[in-house]
């Protein structure tokens, strides 16, 4: 199979399912489809052994996705039971004893936009300018999006681009972190309560969907939402209102509602751990934010990017090639966020006219070696000088995330990685604000 790969094209191969039992047959796109019981799957398969929600297909550059979500009866290609696997020719496989025929189809090309950046984002890899072409689509509608990605990858990014980039961009686009929420909180959190309602509440709190009336509502991490909550939120989303706890009066609200996650929805939702009816309330449509191993490419530009956010556009031109090299060979678990932080960092220790070392800033022992280096005193005791040393790198950290972020605690939060409570306890302790 010839796979067509270019920064202006992509094809996706992808074919035919066609149930053995009722020959029921649908075409399988670039868009995740969800093959299950449940009545609001993408391709319903309502035969016995087969979960509510099953498995996924979706087509690829290398051929047709199968995913098993944890279904109960699995997965099957003959005798063997698949987790994942990529489907490159005719075949039969099995959701439990429901047997499916695919039937692959002639590649689908798709022209992709000759642009680097949508909102904030960057990027001129294949997997960014799909992303980017989703994102322009999907932002002037209505529609509810569910933003899927790792730890770092920049969802909250997505979600904002996508608010600015609709015609709710003049309202509130408000954030609300469903994963620092204390789950015995989390229905006064998103409804709202009133003075008294429970222990502690000594003042009334304003719901943040009235809050984003007008504009977006972002339920990042939504994923830990408890259990008990998801059955309210989706009756908030279904019925455009809510109801303050301690409050027997419903409040409407107008807002677009966007949710982001690092978990892994659809396996949570067949374990039982996330509702099915929630899921698919908010996943109208599903963005999956490529990680930064999987686009490598845009490490350069991203780096130019991130300093010309920082305030040093030309300090781009004192990072040798020979610095760059080893970041692809980086795996990057904390993805986009991890690089931010590096370039952050490497900025701050470098001297005015210094080479800027990105490579030598993403391990802790680096950071300390070269905050060492750079500091008088080295002959001191070693604790000493490492806590001198570890102390100044801090601030100079801190120092610069300030100046970048004007203060802001929630993108310095971001930006680091770091929780807020520990953010606020670093600037404290070195006397920045």
């Amino acid at each position: 199979m010839t796979t067509v790969f270019s920064t202006r094209s992509l094809s996706f191969a992808g074919g035919r399912l066609v149930s053995e039992a009722t020959g029921k047959s649908a075409v399988i796109g670039p868009e995740p489809v969800v093959l299950g019981r449940d009545a609001a799957c993408g391709f319903v398969v309502d035969e016995s052994g087969v979960s509510s929600v099953h498995a996924e297909v979706e087509a690829t550059p290398e051929g047709l996705r199968l995913r098993d979500l944890g279904s109960k009866n699995g997965t099957w290609i003959d005798a063997a039971s698949v987790r994942e696997v990529v489907l490159t020719d005719a075949c039969v496989f099995a959701l439990g004893r429901a047997e499916l025929r695919f039937v692959p189809g002639r590649p689908e090309t798709i022209a992709l936009p000759d642009v680097e950046r949508f909102g904030a984002m960057y990027g001129t890899s294949p997997a960014m300018r799909d992303l980017f072409r989703r994102l322009a689509k999907v932002a002037p509608t209505e529609l509810t999006v569910l933003v899927q990605g790792e730890t770092g990858t920049g969802k909250e990014l997505v979600a904002s681009a996508i608010h600015q980039a609709s015609a709710r961009k003049d309202g509130p686009f408000v954030v609300v972190d469903c994963g620092g929420i204390a789950p015995t909180l989390a229905e006064a959190m998103l409804f709202g309560h009133e003075k008294g309602a429970y222990t502690g509440a000594d003042t009334a709190r304003r719901s943040p969907f009235l809050d984003a009336n007008g504009g977006t509502i972002f339920l990042d991490e939504l994923g830990e939402l408890p259990l008990d909550v998801q059955p309210k939120l989706l009756r908030a989303l279904a019925e455009r209102r809510i109801k303050p706890v301690g409050s027997n009066k419903w409040l409407p609200f107008d807002a677009r509602v966007v949710a982001a996650t690092r978990r892994d929805l659809e396996s949570a939702v067949a374990s039982g751990a996330f509702r099915s009816d929630l899921y698919f309330r908010l996943a109208e449509v599903r963005i999956a934010v490529p990680p930064l191993r999987q686009r490598q490419d845009d490490i350069p530009g991203l780096v130019r990017h991130m300093l010309e956010q920082l305030g040093a556009k030309t300090a781009w031109r004192r990072i040798p090639r020979t610095k760059l090299t080893p970041l692809y060979a980086h795996s990057f678990p904390g993805n986009v966020r991890e690089l931010r932080s590096a370039v952050a960092v490497a900025l701050a220790l470098a001297g005015e006219n210094d080479a800027i070392d990105i490579a030598g800033a993403l391990g802790a022992k680096a950071r300390a070696t070269k905050g060492a280096r750079n500091q008088p005193g080295v002959a001191r005791g070693y604790h000493e000088a490492k806590r001198a040393a570890l102390g100044q790198f801090e601030r100079a950290y801190f120092a610069q995330l300030v100046e970048s972020t004007a203060g802001n605690i929630a993108e310095i939060s971001r930006l680091s990685g770091l929780q807020r409570t520990h953010v606020r306890k670093y600037l404290k302790a070195h006397g920045l604000r």
